[in-house]
């Protein structure tokens, strides 16, 4: 369990739908997300709702749209879902991955839980190819979720850091939001657009082939390589909106065989709300 690939296709969770240990998660976004799960969902698959069990919302001001939760919080939480150290988490949501699916996946693995996959092509691609699919609401047994450790295990940085970073040639900041968002063109979440002075741009999308799909870990690593190449990993800075999507560009790194990059969870829509 503890070299799975972080993607899995959908045969392959045919394969292991019987597998007393795995815990499938549903976690679409959107005003109507839980009503959406409750008229079509994968077979077996819980509801994890990213404003309430993936987030703490506050002031965005102060971390952003979508900051992590207590640590403690999320461990309760993930007792509350039913995973403990042993199961076999797959998570999907209804955008390719890139949207909570990959958060869910990063903030899992920064508590130390390594058996965890993303459902590559997200609900679409596993009703094309006819996963049963389920209308009940599902639940897992309560589990007593212990963690090996006190805090989040994967790097991170906070706003300070990002600022120093854009004043530091060694440093790079990435942001994986699409181009128009980062060229301040257009902006339909946060109140001003543009992009953090000195960050370059990699559309997450890009992770992506034509069919909505994880390009191939090869073609991921020819497409980051560059990046990964000419800076150190402590100094590879990657950001989105408000930390969620980025973890897909993380999950897309981790796939194609690169060390896990720094997320800086309050991303833009914290950094736009500061005068920096």
């Amino acid at each position: 369990m503890q070299n799975l690939s972080p993607i899995i296709e959908v045969d392959e969770l045919m394969q292991i739908s019987e597998n007393q240990n795995l815990r499938i998660f549903d976690v679409r976004t959107g005003s109507s997300a839980k009503q959406d799960y409750l008229k079509k969902h994968l077979e077996n698959s819980v509801f994890v709702d990213l404003n309430s069990d993936l987030a703490e919302i506050d002031n965005p001001k102060n971390g952003g749209r979508h900051p992590l939760p207590k640590f403690e919080d999320f461990i309760k939480t993930l007792g509350e879902l039913g995973i403990d150290k042993d199961s076999h988490v797959v998570i999907y949501d209804d955008k390719n991955g890139a949207n909570a699916a990959a958060r869910f996946w990063w903030m899992l693995r920064a508590v130390g839980q390594n058996n965890v996959q993303v459902l590559n092509g997200g609900l679409q691609v596993a009703e094309n190819q006819n996963y049963p699919l389920s209308s009940f609401e599902d639940y897992y047994p309560e589990t007593n979720y212990i963690s090996d450790y006190q805090d989040w295990q994967l790097p991170q940085v906070w706003i300070d850091d990002v600022k120093k970073a854009t004043q530091d040639a060694e440093s790079v900041i990435v942001d994986v939001r699409e181009s128009q968002r980062y060229d301040g063109i257009m902006e339909p979440i946060d109140l001003v657009a543009g992009h953090i002075p000195n960050a370059q741009n990699f559309p997450f999308i890009d992770n992506l082939d034509e069919k909505g799909l994880f390009k191939s870990p090869e073609v991921l690593r020819n497409l980051y390589s560059e990046l990964f190449d000419n800076y150190e990993k402590n100094k590879i800075i990657f950001h989105c909106g408000s930390g969620v999507t980025a973890c897909h560009s993380l999950l897309a790194l981790d796939y194609a065989g690169f060390d896990i990059p720094n997320l800086y969870v309050g991303s833009w829509s914290e950094w736009s709300r500061n005068e920096i």
